[in-house]
């Protein structure tokens, strides 16, 4: 599959086949998309949390009004952000852009999730507090690293359309 081939593949996935296993080798190439993402001064103010188990699954729904979808959901990675880590770099050059660098790597997750069947559907947390304060106590998260989103994963159960589109109104040639 090309990249082409991924970004137009790629939906939104809602609905996943339950019970269904996404392998650790699966698990291992996603990650390992997302920390080849680019980030400012290759900083990687990133960290992930792979969350399997049904019961902690459960608590994210109910502290995420928008994760439904994990009731049958394989897994969720969580994508944590470290803000502190892009402070005292080259005289805080990259300070303030980890949510573009956490974006890309959720984005590498989306598209390998795809070439490997499986579906995948972000959930933001950041930048609501009220689900940061959620997830951080969830997951016992510390102060200085931030709940970025919730990606659930596992394997469609459905074949949604696509909703995005080319639009040639939102293109300026100068």
């Amino acid at each position: 599959m090309t990249v082409t081939e991924a970004i137009r593949a790629r939906r939104s996935i809602r609905k996943f086949k339950p019970g269904a296993v996404v392998t650790d080798e699966q698990i291992r190439l996603l990650l390992e998309a997302a920390m080849l993402a680019p980030s400012a001064c290759n900083t990687r103010p990133w960290e992930f949390i792979v969350v399997k188990d049904r019961a902690m699954l459960d608590k994210i729904r109910d502290a995420h009004p928008y994760t439904g979808m994990l009731e049958a959901a394989s897994l969720a990675i969580i994508v944590i952000a470290l803000p502190e880590s892009q402070e005292t770099v080259r005289d805080g050059l990259p300070k303030g852009f980890y949510p573009q660098d956490c974006g890309a790597a959720t984005q590498n997750i989306l598209l390998q999730a795809v070439e490997l069947g499986l579906g995948t559907c972000w959930c933001g947390v950041c930048p609501k507090e009220p689900r940061i304060a959620e997830i951080r106590e969830l997951f016992k998260i510390s102060t200085e690293k931030l709940p970025f989103c919730v990606i659930a994963v596992g394997v469609p159960n459905e074949d949604p359309e696509p909703r995005g589109s080319y639009e040639e109104s939102k293109v300026s040639n100068i």
